[in-house]
């Protein structure tokens, strides 16, 4: 599993609340939820961003509320990858149970600066950094994380990628 893009750079503690503010919770469409994604700390994400770009953060990425909106909206964006030094647990685990890929290094956090251009490898652990011309080892995603990934969730992953009692 791989992916490429562009970064978007922000800081510590960025929190649901700016990934997703509270005024637009009333839906859990994702098309509704991508247009207002990261609005708060830059209005104009949402017109920058191109699919498969990936967003790098510092320390604490998508503490504050427990919403599964926020990871939602970032991959509705079209963002492929986030990066961070950390993640809050419960913002972790949505995120995964969505089929959003997520990697805590913080050396890739501290190095990777706005407009890198990125090539991810998850089987084999390693960010290329072609913009700096550097490489930042990660942990693989083990076979069933990458499944879960591929899927595009864990629910259908366990479905087998379709739905569930047809949900």
């Amino acid at each position: 599993m791989q992916t490429k893009g562009s970064v978007y750079r922000f800081g510590d503690n960025i929190d649901t609340d700016v990934i997703i503010p509270a005024r637009y919770l009333t839906t859990f469409d994702p098309e509704q939820l991508k247009l207002h994604c990261m609005e708060d700390i830059d209005p104009d994400f949402i017109k920058k961003i191109a699919p498969g770009d990936i967003i790098a953060a510092g320390k604490n990425f998508g503490c504050g509320s427990s919403r599964e909106h926020a990871p939602i909206a970032i991959k509705a964006a079209g963002v492929s990858c986030v990066i961070a030094e950390s993640f809050a647990r419960i913002f972790y685990r949505n995120a995964i149970n969505i089929g959003l890929p997520i990697i805590e290094s913080r050396e890739a956090s501290e190095k990777i600066r706005a407009g890198d251009s990125l090539y991810i490898d998850f089987d084999k652990g390693i960010i290329t950094n072609k913009t700096r011309g550097e490489e930042y080892k990660i942990a693989p995603f083990p076979p069933f994380l990458q499944n879960i990934i591929a899927k595009g969730g864990l629910m259908p992953s366990i479905a087998g990628g379709g739905a569930i009692n047809g949900l």
